[in-house]
């Protein structure tokens, strides 16, 4: 059973780190304006906006720049932190 949570951990926190850095790749690229017919940049938009397009609704622009990712970013951080935490925990 132990080795089930400890599976399940990497695997969360491995899913959880691509996508951080698919929203840090996403929120670079946004600074040269790629094209969106780009099929890398259409995925990045499909795995990232689900994220990101609610917290920009609630997240106001600051001055042009948009924070969501920021919060994003952290937010998976932390999420990442408690949930490999609860699984290892749970698997005992």
């Amino acid at each position: 059973m132990a080795s089930l949570s400890i599976q399940a951990a990497q695997l969360t926190s491995f899913l959880l780190t691509l996508l951080f850095w698919a929203i840090l790749i996403r929120a670079l690229l946004s600074w040269v304006n790629p094209d969106s017919r780009n099929p890398i940049v259409r995925l990045l938009d499909q795995i990232t906006g689900p994220i990101l397009y609610p917290l920009q609704r609630v997240i106001p622009p600051l001055g042009g720049l948009d924070l969501s990712p920021l919060v994003a970013l952290l937010a998976i951080e932390v999420l990442k932190g408690l949930l490999v935490h609860a699984i290892m925990t749970l698997g005992g």
